[in-house]
């Protein structure tokens, strides 16, 4: 009998033997407080969020050098439209030719980030500041000696499909830095609060360069930072996304447009475009009307800050809805805002719903660029963030185009029928396909020279 007793407490005490050398235990409540205690603290530290995000190693190598690249890039639409407008006396004329920026950026983007994707970022990007930098020289000159219209659209083409991709390069960056990290999602957050600070100060700087200095100083300033800040970026090579031969044969033969969810997003970022696009013409339009042009970027500002708020909001909460749900909803709530502006009718309560859409866009563009990371692979991940910064340009682009003529033609404030149409036909979409979102096993029909791999959780 005591030998069994004595077995008994072998077996017992074997397990703390073995983990502490020695044959006392404290209490078994007291050990499973400090368990529990330790599991908290383990969960609470290793939350994501911003301050952990920016302590990732050799992060401020490219982010700073990327701020300063994409900030021209919030001032080139409204820098040719004041432009424009002010040569020829027309938002129609005007809206037109930034179109004509936004469709050729949204063609040649995704061509950019496969190229990026197949031969390096730097390898792209030194030639592309210096095309741009010339096409928007050229564009300036050839608006203030009056040239024809259809001169205007020809010299707007390279100007905008040499638009640096800077924001989806640096998005891939992130990308190398964090696979298969739950941080990716706070890094999506910080990339459109990043994008949309730009948002705020450049079209304030734009107007201010254009209505106090001159008309063309909005762009030729633009033309100019461009150059200086894609150098910056571009001589950061330490940190851009590693090109190998395997790399190069997996995206050869395919394309990130291949796999259905990035589709979905198209045309989801698409309507957030066309948000964009008619809030730059209804807004300058509006302010021209009432007297106050330099109201322009102020009232395009506070739609930006609303943007770049929720962004912040969105990156510091740790979500436990599916980010394919979180998209719906958000995007309801877009075009359930952005269906009010056209009946604005003073500067406060423009301002006020302003807020509120760019409140609404954020949780959209950061859940969007979020789910790039389960739906497509590595290797072709610069050309499905281009698709979608592509998507915004075209959308504006129409947007610019469409609203234009509206303000030339019918009401004041007629332009704001753009965002409502734009946002309600692409979560019609949205609703529909919802399902392609989530990511499957791969497929031949997909996976044929993109080559998917297993989604991770980014919630």
């Amino acid at each position: 009998m005591a030998a069994v007793t004595s077995s008994r407490r072998g077996r017992r005490y074997l397990p703390q033997i073995r983990a502490r050398g020695q044959l006392s235990a404290p209490p078994h409540g007291r050990a499973t407080r400090r368990q529990k205690g330790t599991a908290v603290a383990s969960t609470v530290t290793s939350r994501p969020g911003y301050g952990q995000l920016l302590r990732t190693r050799g992060a401020w190598t490219f982010l700073l050098p990327g701020f300063a690249a994409r900030q021209p890039f919030a001032m080139l639409t409204i820098s040719i439209v004041l432009l424009v407008q002010h040569t020829t006396g027309s938002y129609g004329a005007a809206g037109a030719v930034a179109a004509v920026t936004g469709v050729s950026m949204a063609l040649f983007a995704p061509l950019t980030g496969r190229l990026a994707d197949r031969h390096g970022q730097r390898a792209v990007l030194l030639p592309g500041v210096l095309v741009h930098a010339v096409a928007g020289f050229s564009l300036t000159a050839l608006a203030l000696a009056d040239a024809p219209l259809w001169v205007l659209f020809a010299a707007a083409v390279p100007t905008g499909a040499s638009v640096p991709q800077v924001g989806p390069m640096v998005r891939a960056r992130w990308g190398v830095k964090l696979q298969g990290s739950p941080l990716m999602s706070t890094a999506a957050a910080f990339e459109s609060v990043t994008d949309e600070l730009t948002f705020v100060f450049g079209p304030l700087l734009a107007t201010a360069l254009c209505t106090a200095v001159a008309p063309a100083a909005g762009l030729l300033t633009e033309a100019s930072l461009t150059l200086v800040g894609g150098l910056l970026f571009a001589a950061q090579k330490s940190t851009q996304p590693a090109v190998t031969a395997a790399g190069h044969a997996r995206v050869e033969h395919g394309s990130a447009l291949r796999i259905p969810g990035v589709r979905v997003l198209i045309m989801t970022f698409l309507g957030i475009g066309s948000v964009f696009g008619g809030m730059q013409v209804s807004l300058a339009a509006y302010s021209e009307s009432i007297g106050e042009p330099s109201m322009n970027g102020v009232l395009y500002g506070v739609f930006a800050a609303g943007n770049m708020l929720s962004g912040i909001v969105c990156g510091a909460v740790a979500w436990k809805v599916a980010p394919q749900r979180r998209l719906v909803v958000g995007y309801a709530a877009l075009a359930l805002a952005a269906s009010g502006l056209w009946a604005a009718n003073s500067v406060i309560v423009l301002a006020g719903l302003g807020l509120v859409v760019g409140m609404c866009i954020a949780p959209s563009l950061i859940t969007g660029y979020t789910l790039i990371e389960s739906l497509v692979p590595q290797g072709a991940r610069t050309e499905a963030f281009t698709w979608l910064t592509g998507a915004v340009a075209l959308g504006q682009a129409a947007a610019v185009t469409v609203a234009g003529q509206l303000e030339d033609r019918l009401w004041d404030g007629a332009g704001f029928l753009v965002p409502m149409a734009g946002t309600a036909l692409a979560l019609a979409t949205l609703v529909a396909l919802r399902s392609r979102l989530v990511a499957h096993a791969p497929s031949r029909a997909v996976a044929r020279g993109v080559g998917h791999r297993v989604p991770v959780t980014v919630d």
